[in-house]
C-alpha cells in the first residue's frame, strides 16, 4: 500500500518534470543547431521564421518542420528542415504519400531554400509541382 502511494505520488511529481525537461532539451536543441550555423544560415533561418505563420512557426520551433496548403490543389504539404528531398505530400490523416524534391538552380542555405519552396507551393502549386521530382517513401 505504501509502495502505491509512492507510485502515484512520483508519477504525479515526475510528468511536469519530464514535460519541462523534454521542452528545455528542444529549445537547448534548436539553440545548439542554430549556434553552429555560419551566418548566412543563420540570417536564411531568421528570414524563414519572419515569413512563418504563428502556426507554421510553432510547428518549425518544435519539430523543424512545418506544414503549408497548395493554393491550387489545396493539398497538405510538410517541409521539414534541408535543402532537397525535405517536402512531404500528405494525405487526409497527416500520412506521407509521396516525397517531392525542388530546389533553386543555386546552391543555398537551408532556411531560404525552405522559404522558396513554402512561397512556390503556396503561390504557384502547379508550376513548383511540374519540375518537382516525385518519390514513393520507402516505408510505404
Amino acid at each position: 500500500m505504501m509502495f502505491e502511494n509512492l507510485l502515484v505520488f512520483s508519477n504525479d511529481r515526475l510528468r511536469p518534470l519530464l514535460t519541462n525537461g523534454l521542452r528545455r532539451a528542444q529549445v537547448m536543441r534548436n539553440w545548439y543547431q542554430e549556434a553552429g550555423c555560419t551566418e548566412s544560415e543563420a540570417c536564411a533561418l531568421k528570414l524563414l521564421k519572419d515569413w512563418l505563420s504563428a502556426e507554421q512557426l510553432a510547428q518549425f520551433n518544435a519539430h523543424r518542420y512545418f506544414d503549408v496548403i497548395g493554393c491550387h490543389s489545396r493539398k497538405r504539404y510538410r517541409i521539414r528542415y534541408g535543402t532537397a528531398t525535405n517536402i512531404y505530400e500528405l494525405d487526409h490523416a497527416g500520412r506521407s504519400r509521396s516525397v517531392l524534391c525542388f530546389v533553386p538552380n543555386r546552391p543555398l542555405a537551408a532556411g531560404d531554400v525552405m522559404l522558396a519552396q513554402k512561397i512556390a507551393l503556396e503561390t504557384d502549386e502547379w508550376s513548383a509541382l511540374a519540375v518537382a521530382k516525385r518519390f514513393v517513401p520507402s516505408w510505404h
